[in-house]
């Protein structure tokens, strides 16, 4: 269930993200950019209903959003995402989902969740920037599973493989949309060569 993007700019920001150079102002930029486009791909498969709109010429056929968005960014990395998401679809609903991982352990805990109501039939997009043991991934998308959400997908700017596996054991269905798998985790579970630290690049807490 891995879908890499491979749109050229997709991967032209990505190249510019990874640039240790890149400052807090351009980095939060270029996460929006990108997410709009990664969040295209995630939601490519969407249902739609057809309609008619008149034009100032007349009417014309049309398609339009059959299915209630959600957007849930794993805090505080995944805000970095959400300004993109929304521009993308500026009447989806959000929820936001509390997640910290063990630095000693690399297990995520919860310390924070709220969500909308009534997500089962929601096309709920799980935004996390970093997908790197996939702890904290398995653990939002067991929180949004109790919710009731039925249709997930996760999308991330950078995974490792150790990551996608992880997500894969625990949720076999569920998409998981990414530019690019990386080579692997390091001794501190960082995703090498990756970008460093998502969150902190983002704040400017390096």
């Amino acid at each position: 269930m891995l879908h890499l993007v491979t749109h050229p700019l997709v991967h032209d920001y990505l190249a510019e993200l990874r640039d240790a150079r890149t400052g807090a102002e351009r980095f939060r930029a270029l996460a929006t950019r990108i997410s709009v486009l990664l969040g295209a791909e995630a939601l490519r498969d969407v249902p739609t209903v057809d309609g008619t709109v008149d034009t100032p010429l007349g009417p014309s056929p049309s398609r339009r959003l059959a299915a209630d968005v959600v957007l849930a960014p794993v805090l505080r990395a995944g805000l970095g995402m959400l300004t993109g998401m929304l521009e993308l679809v500026p009447n989806a609903r959000v929820g936001h989902l509390g997640l910290q991982r063990d630095e000693r352990t690399a297990l995520a805990s919860q310390y924070y969740a709220k969500l909308p109501p009534n997500i089962g039939d929601s096309y709920v997009l799980l935004i996390d920037p970093m997908l790197a043991t996939g702890g904290s991934a398995v653990a939002a998308l067991n929180v949004l599973e109790r919710a009731g959400a039925r249709h997930m997908r996760l999308v991330c700017i950078v995974a490792a493989p150790e990551g996608v596996a992880a997500v894969e054991r625990a949720y076999p269905a569920v998409p998981i949309f990414a530019p690019v798998v990386d080579r692997e985790l390091n001794g501190q579970k960082f995703i090498v060569p990756g970008l460093g630290d998502f969150g902190d690049r983002l704040f400017g807490t390096v």
